[in-house]
């Protein structure tokens, strides 16, 4: 059974593990500057549920043998950040047309809609495999090897996973609130679409360059 002090404090480090920016914070950002709240309330559910293939690949043991694999690895890692780097490009490319066409009288970039968004939302998590590494790394020091350990693995996997789209929608609101605030000010809207298009570049960038952990 779990420690409730080792409980305690393990709560207290997802919490803050799921407030640290990173590509589904991000996500969420983006997807919410251009589509509106109700994108990025799907694509916070959607990062949780890609959260949750990696914490039942952990407790079956799958994410052990990709992290084993350089190769598998590396192909996870590449396509996680070709992912990311074509969503950022897409998200910045956009926010520059819809501000041309906007200023011709153009048709602006329909929004992708909350169905869509999710889906993204399940890739983004799901293809990054350093949440592999991080559940595996981080989870196993709070399991009492006495127990269940699977079932122990789960159950702090889903409660990280739960804190982090927590974060997300938080993440949603905000960027939701910070949108209708500067509908008046349209620069200021393509500004920010842009500067998430780049901050998910960057994080597709630094993921393509992430090392397989060290066994």
């Amino acid at each position: 059974m779990l420690d409730l002090s080792q409980l305690s404090l393990y709560l207290v480090a997802a919490l803050l593990l799921a407030v640290t920016p990173g590509p589904g914070i991000f996500y969420v950002a983006a997807r919410t500057l251009a589509g509106g709240r109700a994108e990025g309330i799907a694509s916070s559910f959607g990062n949780g549920l890609g959260g949750m293939a990696h914490v039942l690949a952990g407790s079956l043991g799958v994410s052990a043998i990709v992290l084993a694999s350089a190769e598998l690895f590396t192909a996870l890692k590449l396509i996680g950040a070709g992912y990311l780097i074509w969503m950022g490009y897409r998200t910045f490319r956009s926010a520059r047309r819809d501000a041309l066409e906007a200023s011709i009288g153009g048709t602006v970039t329909p929004p992708i809609g909350p169905r869509l968004a999710f889906r993204e939302g399940v890739l983004v998590e799901a293809l990054n495999p350093k949440m592999a590494a991080f559940f595996l790394a981080f989870i196993p020091q709070f399991v009492d090897t006495t127990g269940n350990v699977v079932l122990q693995f789960l159950v702090l996997g889903f409660i990280s996973v739960t804190l982090n789209t927590l974060a997300d929608i938080v993440v949603a609101f905000a960027a939701s609130g910070i949108r209708q605030g500067a509908a008046a000010r349209p620069n200021l809207v393509r500004r920010l679409r842009e500067g998430s298009g780049l901050a998910m570049v960057a994080l597709g960038v630094g993921l393509a360059f992430a090392r397989r952990p060290a066994h």
